[in-house]
């Protein structure tokens, strides 16, 4: 390109006319060299997408759209992202999509339950898809979705409309397994620190925990609410864990940084250490929980198969978005013990 093309320190953005002419073909012949489906000869689309790359030219992504009215972009709207589960998630999920051909955008709702605002912003992007990746489950984000012909898939929940697509970890299961693991190590009085009173995660861990502790002929473990799935609220839940009538010697928490924040609440106010004290479980896995400084037992996300389920899944609803409602419902891993649960001291 010449310099003439350079203005004011910028270079002039090369067209699909400006590559056209360089080929001496016509615009609509350059266009379809770029759809993979579109009928062009191989040798014309090789020598297409040779130019363009010697050009710096890229298709626009929007004047595409027009034509095959998908935008090829997802739309990942979060809620609670100083959650590290989340973040590491993110990661992960924007890269797989982005292997598959799609474009990702990023929603950040202020706090959870404005998480349907976020997705009224997302939509005014005309996504082809929405992942929510949120605490709180919500109908009216669904809803919003649906009217505007847009799919959405709830990432670690399930929502409470039946028309959302949702891949999550078995928490039943994986609460059971905590269950099992406090008990087998000899704790008779259990707990559960519970999070976000109507999130899906918390509702299932503290079903599977608690129905698990009373067919192994416990009593109903207690119930701590501190409200947030965050570092802070497991901190403060170390004054609630004081009132208790009778202390619990196993606790399960919600999950992972809630767990953390618990064990370091209960050791600055009440002077009590786990494992010597209490034994305490985590779920999740984050890259924290196996800090030595932390070394929590806890009970993994099947991260691998969730991601490659909702990336699957993401590439079909792009493609139709009236694909058929699915739930999918993962394994959790093996619990991973860690320095945070021992065998009860007589």
């Amino acid at each position: 390109m010449s310099d003439d093309s350079i203005k004011g320190g910028s270079r002039k953005r090369v067209t699909v006319k400006d590559l056209a002419r360089s080929l001496g073909m016509s615009v609509s012949t350059v266009s379809r060299a770029f759809y993979p489906d579109a009928i062009v000869a191989p040798e014309t689309r090789r020598q297409v997408l040779e130019a363009a790359e010697e050009m710096g030219y890229r298709p626009n992504p929007f004047a595409r759209s027009m034509i095959t009215r998908r935008t090829r972009i997802v739309g990942l709207v979060v809620a609670g992202i100083t959650n590290p589960f989340y973040p590491e998630v993110m990661t992960r999920l924007t890269t797989a999509l982005q292997e598959i051909g799609m474009n990702v955008m990023l929603v950040s709702a202020e706090a959870p339950e404005r998480i349907d605002e976020a997705v009224e912003q997302a939509l005014t992007y005309q996504p082809d898809l929405i992942i929510i990746l949120a605490a709180t489950m919500s109908s009216r984000a669904v809803q919003e979705c649906t009217a505007a012909g847009t799919a959405c898939i709830f990432f670690n929940r399930l929502s409470s409309d039946p028309a959302g697509h949702g891949v999550t970890c078995d928490n039943i299961t994986g609460a059971r397994m905590a269950a099992d693991h406090l008990i087998d190590k000899g704790h008779q009085r259990l707990c559960y620190v519970a999070a976000f009173p109507d999130a899906s995660t918390n509702i299932e861990r503290w079903q599977g925990f608690r129905d698990r502790a009373l067919e192994r002929g416990l009593a109903e473990p207690q119930k701590v609410e501190v409200g947030n799935f965050s570092y802070e609220a497991g901190f403060s839940g170390a004054e609630a864990f004081a009132a208790l009538s009778e202390r619990p010697d196993g606790v399960f928490c919600a999950n992972d940084i809630v767990a953390i924040g618990f064990v370091e609440g209960v050791r600055a106010r009440l002077g009590i250490g786990a494992p010597l004290d209490i034994s305490v479980v985590g779920f999740d896995d984050i890259a924290m929980a196996s800090w030595p400084s932390h070394s929590l037992t806890t009970i993994p996300q099947p991260i691998d198969q969730m991601l490659a389920v909702t990336v699957d899944l993401a590439a079909r609803l792009a493609a139709d978005p009236a694909t058929p409602v699915e739930l999918h419902r993962i394994a959790p891993k093996p619990l991973i013990e860690r320095g945070t649960t021992a065998g009860r001291q007589e």
